[in-house]
């Protein structure tokens, strides 16, 4: 069997496909794998911040269509990227065991947030990290930064900024684990939905791809991002919504916290919600209703009326 395997051109992305193959063809000597590189609009455009590049699915869309088209056999995604409605010739058919969800603090010159400054700049292009970073230290300023895990590295570094955020898996694939400061608590900012989990989608319809990808599924991974996926979804779907998800599995018991923000800060609203592990999306559908109850109904009118969010 020969699988032809899409992927967008970044490192980070040819990375996470290549360890991906690299697992099939352990598995499955007999199979080989053929790389496809695939140009995305979040790739074509690294200037723009990506709530402004309009619709979801800008690193994923033009994957999932040669997914559906039948010009690869399979892709793979980093899953906070997929949008919450999936296209219903594809699936999700593996999502292997998740890197490290949480987000880094990159500095040469400060240990953590809580050391930055008041009026020091810290980069970050996500509105999720703003609004989180903002509420708890409303004195730091918050610059936007876009492109590749490098130069977000060597543009922050150029301008001076006192740190840049990103995800810790990210820099773990890369072999840039050393860069990282320090990993920023989860409650101190909480993670995008399924941050650090990778998703092998292939054809709803090729059987043969299923049984062979199957092992690479995580099924303790699976529940954490379903409910963390369902709380987002239930809160408008958009992964660029600043919202925060993170699930945790114990046994046969599930935490699960979110938390939705304004990008400047100036509201937040943070719950979490306990239940059985098995109820994985019926808890984060319950969660949401919370967090919409508790403000979050008037935050998302907000990002509406502002941005266009909501």
């Amino acid at each position: 069997m020969k699988i032809r395997l899409g992927t967008r051109a970044s490192t980070l992305a040819r990375t996470q496909s290549g360890w991906v193959a690299e697992q099939i063809q352990q598995m499955h000597p007999e199979v080989s794998v053929e790389e496809v590189l695939i140009d995305t609009v979040g790739d074509q455009d690294q200037e723009t911040p990506l709530h402004e590049v309009g619709a979801p699915g800008v690193f994923t869309v033009e994957v999932e269509r040669a997914l559906a088209e039948g010009k690869v056999d399979l892709a793979v995604h980093s899953l906070k990227d997929l949008p919450i409605v999936q296209p219903p010739e594809l699936v999700i058919a593996a999502i292997p065991p998740r890197e490290d969800p949480r987000d880094a603090w990159v500095s040469s010159r400060y240990p953590g947030l809580v050391d930055v400054p008041p009026g020091a700049t810290v980069a970050t292009g996500s509105l999720r990290r703003s609004s989180q970073i903002l509420h708890r230290y409303p004195h730091l300023v918050v610059e936007g930064i876009r492109g590749n895990v490098e130069t977000r590295l060597r543009v922050h570094a150029e301008r001076g900024d006192a740190g840049v955020v990103l995800a810790c898996a990210g820099l773990h694939r890369l072999a840039l684990k050393d860069s990282i400061r320090c990993a920023i608590s989860t409650t101190e900012v909480t993670p995008a939905p399924a941050q650090g989990a990778l998703a092998v989608e292939i054809r709803s319809d090729d059987t043969a791809l299923a049984e062979v990808v199957g092992f690479l599924d995580d099924p303790i991974t699976r529940i954490c991002v379903e409910a963390e996926r369902e709380l987002l979804g239930a809160l408008g779907g958009g992964c660029h919504l600043p919202v925060g998800a993170l699930a945790v599995v114990s046994g046969d018991h599930l935490s699960l916290c979110g938390v939705i923000g304004l990008p400047d800060g100036s509201r937040l609203v943070r719950l979490g919600l306990e239940g059985s592990a098995t109820s994985s999306r019926e808890i984060g559908q319950q969660l949401a209703k919370l967090i919409r109850k508790a403000g979050g109904d008037e935050i998302l009118q907000i990002l509406d009326e502002s941005l266009g969010l909501g």
